[in-house]
């Protein structure tokens, strides 16, 4: 096997509880990145981060924190976090594309400033023995916007550049501007891997081909839509195992009791397995059918039967 496939982060989603159901029934991901860390301006780690990275919660995995910031005493902060906990990576997210995290120059909004990375990438570099890695898109305006970039980037010992081939301005709409990624290719040294709209066995052989260069790729919505989907890339099929939906069942019955047992109420969990519903549908017959029965379901009684109609309707 001469690729890796990593999962990359989305808040709200690919969450330690994710992350290990993931890992336990379908397997596939060499490398999870955990969503970023945000302080805004106080210095200090929210409960949900530290549950998140804690070690015990990741005991089965190789995980790798990241951070979210335009400033180098809040990365500084960070990285001695990250490192006091046993990591020896921090992934820097300069790829975000949600206007209120580019507003404030941050995310996919902050690769426009180059002046600015350099400044926290030299601090992040003197000042702590952390391995750096990146996540960035094209830009945020333009796909040109990353290549002012390389040159600042090529100062530092970065591990990798992991590359969405969008800019932030189009959120998830659009397709990967794929001919901007080749230009990455020719234009810089750095280690690049390469992430988005991987939704398919086919789909990411196309990829491969495409960039023959490229040994480690992203998946991002298409893992969540799709947990079979790393494994079956390794595996090189497109077949799905006989007993699909009973494996499906148990990881869904899995991260649900967890969430289940940590939010409080009925309304939190429905609107957390809403959003996993939103991208689970999309590998069902009728995805439009399956997440209408999940949207209509008031309480968790209705929900779980709602769950147990769509997968019987499967079988």
């Amino acid at each position: 096997m001469n690729f890796k496939l990593l999962s990359s982060p989305l808040q709200g989603f690919t969450d330690y509880r994710f992350r290990n159901a993931q890992q336990k029934y379908f397997g596939g991901i060499d490398t999870f990145y955990a969503p970023y860390i945000r302080l805004n301006g106080k210095l200090k780690i929210k409960s949900s981060y530290e549950r998140d990275l804690l070690p015990e919660n990741n005991t089965t995995l190789e995980v790798i924190p990241q951070v979210i910031t335009n400033d180098a005493e809040e990365f500084l902060f960070v990285a001695k976090y990250v490192q006091d906990l046993g990591y020896k990576e921090l992934n820097w997210n300069l790829g975000c594309p949600y206007p209120m995290v580019t507003n404030r120059g941050m995310g996919s909004g902050l690769i426009c400033d180059p002046n600015k990375i350099d400044a926290i990438l030299e601090r992040a570099h003197t000042e702590t023995d952390i391995l750096v890695s990146m996540k960035m898109r094209m830009g945020y305006e333009t796909p040109e916007e990353i290549l002012h970039t390389f040159p600042i980037l090529e100062k530092y010992p970065i591990k990798n550049i992991a590359i969405h081939a969008r800019i932030g301005k189009q959120l998830y709409k659009g397709g990967v501007n794929l001919e901007a990624f080749e230009k990455c290719i020719s234009t810089t040294k750095q280690k690049l891997y390469y992430n988005g709209d991987i939704t398919s066995v086919a789909g990411f052989k196309a990829m491969q081909d495409r960039f023959p260069s490229i040994d480690h790729f992203m998946i991002g919505r298409g893992l969540i839509a799709d947990p079979f989907l790393p494994s079956m890339i390794k595996n090189n099929t497109t077949e799905y195992p006989e007993n699909r939906w009973t494996i499906f069942k148990e990881f869904h019955d899995e991260i649900y009791h967890q969430y289940d047992a940590t939010l409080s109420g009925p309304t939190p969990i429905k609107m957390k397995m809403l959003g996993f519903w939103e991208y689970f549908s999309q590998s069902f017959s009728n995805p439009q059918k399956t997440y209408k029965k999940i949207k209509k379901a008031s309480n968790p009684v209705k929900y779980q039967a709602a769950v147990a109609e769509i997968l019987s309707s499967e079988r």
